[in-house]
């Protein structure tokens, strides 16, 4: 592919999402000419660093006004960078922030949006872009029509992420002023509602430990945590989990939850349903343990054990633990 490419990224301050990443993944996949990552945000310090070997350009669009999201601000500002630069595709994370301002600056160019993608393919038709269905139960190939500008919005969690991805040159770095209306905004986005017991972000785990209905009741969850804690690991859960209320959503796995890459997927007693596995695609090596033979989890499972849980974890946290103390 050739021309301009321009990826949305999302900060908050100095702080960037990690969907903001996936985005950048999917768009390299593109190969464009000229990749640019747009950052709306008061504070650009310590980005040039972050985007570095990542993307070609970084155009850092400054305004106190954009120190808190508004799409009323965000649209035009983004607007007026697409004009000066005339891309091909606009790439923007699909996260709380995302799913707001996208549609609109889309509908701004009269344009459609092809949202909450997953992964981008090319065949005898061109560019396509994979997308779930119906909980995940199908994918769709989708396609962009009519002329360029083309937007597209990334599921979090839904590439692997290796720190870099392109080589040679040094980061081009381009700070702009936007121009807004002397009107006060209308609307103001809130932030993403978080459990305040919950501060661990699972999309940015390297290792993550899940539990399904298999494990039996909330009282061997900590069986799991101890296996977890040896790993290094994050506990997480399939959806049954979430529903007993064993653990809290914040950590559910799948179509209705997260979207995760981390390198290593332990799933205990998950069978595998098409729900559970749309999110967790991503994972570098996945080890499954069940009992049942034919559970769909070990379909895509690297490393399968069939055996009961019960027997299986202890077997491997007494391993671990004997590894760690000799």
């Amino acid at each position: 592919m050739s021309g301009t490419l321009i990826v949305v990224a999302e900060c908050a301050g100095r702080e960037i999402h990690p969907a903001t990443w996936d985005a950048v993944a999917l768009a390299q996949h593109l190969n464009p000419e000229r990749l640019v990552a747009v950052a709306l945000s008061s504070d650009a310090a310590g980005l040039e660093t972050a985007f570095a070997a990542r993307v070609h350009e970084l155009w850092l669009v400054q305004d106190p006004r954009l120190a808190d999201y508004s799409a009323e601000f965000y649209c035009p500002a983004l607007q007026q960078v697409i004009d000066s630069l005339a891309p091909s595709w606009v790439i923007i994370p699909h996260t709380y922030q995302g799913r707001d301002f996208a549609p609109r600056l889309a509908a701004r160019y009269g344009r459609s949006l092809l949202a909450d993608c997953t992964a981008v393919v090319q065949d005898a038709n061109g560019i396509a872009f994979m997308r779930p269905l119906f909980q995940g139960r199908l994918s769709a190939r989708v396609r962009a029509v009519g002329e360029a500008p083309h937007f597209v919005s990334v599921q979090p969690g839904c590439c692997v992420r290796d720190g870099g991805g392109l080589a040679g040159g040094a980061l081009r770095v381009e700070r702009v002023t936007p121009r807004f209306d002397a009107a006060p905004p209308r609307t103001k986005g809130d932030p993403p509602q978080r459990a305040a017991h919950e501060s661990v972000d699972l999309t940015r785990a390297d290792a993550i430990v899940a539990v399904g209905r298999g494990i039996g009741s909330a009282g061997n969850l900590e069986m799991a945590r101890r296996l977890a804690d040896l790993l290094g690991a994050e506990l997480a859960a399939s959806r049954p989990v979430c529903d007993e209320a064993w653990l809290p959503i914040e950590r559910q796995i799948g179509s209705s939850g997260l979207t995760v890459s981390p390198k290593l997927y332990v799933a205990i007693g998950i069978s595998g349903a098409i729900q559970h596995l749309a999110g967790m695609r991503g994972a570098g090596t996945i080890v499954a343990i069940n009992k049942d033979a034919k559970a769909p989890i070990f379909r895509v499972a690297d490393i399968g054990v069939v055996g009961d849980l019960h027997e299986v974890v202890p077997a491997l946290i007494q391993a671990l633990e004997s590894r760690r103390n000799g």
